[in-house]
């Protein structure tokens, strides 16, 4: 099966030598994206402020693979602080949608210099 790499200056440039995301047959893998300007600058503020900014750039990949969030059939969403759970069930009704809604893990883990790291896998056949 060809795969394809992807990446776009719609979003926050990978953070090392790693594509924005993977095509492989029918399936997208998104590489975490952090709360960051396409330009690199970083998004600092609230939660709220860093997870609407990551899940952009989510989307911004989603999309330059020629696909979009709704397609997510898992998601990964690594918290710095825990107590941030509740808020991002808030936020991600807004970003991940539709009638079939992905699986997801979240966990808590020591990001260092923002407080939302989101993976997803998406499925497009």
């Amino acid at each position: 099966m060809p795969k394809r790499a992807i990446i776009t200056d719609q979003a926050a440039p990978a953070g090392g030598p790693y594509s924005h995301a993977v095509v492989a047959g029918d399936t997208i893998y998104l590489a975490g994206a952090v709360p960051a300007l396409p330009d690199g600058t970083r998004v600092t503020g609230t939660f709220a402020e860093q997870a609407h900014a990551a899940f952009r750039n989510l989307a911004a990949v989603a999309e330059a693979a020629g696909s979009s969030l709704d397609q997510a059939v898992r998601v990964g969403v690594y918290l710095r602080d825990f107590a941030d759970f509740k808020e991002l069930n808030e936020i991600y009704p807004q970003y991940i949608k539709g009638e079939h809604l992905p699986v997801r893990t979240t966990l808590p883990v020591p990001l260092v210099g923002f407080d939302i790291e989101i993976d997803a896998v998406l499925y497009t056949g």
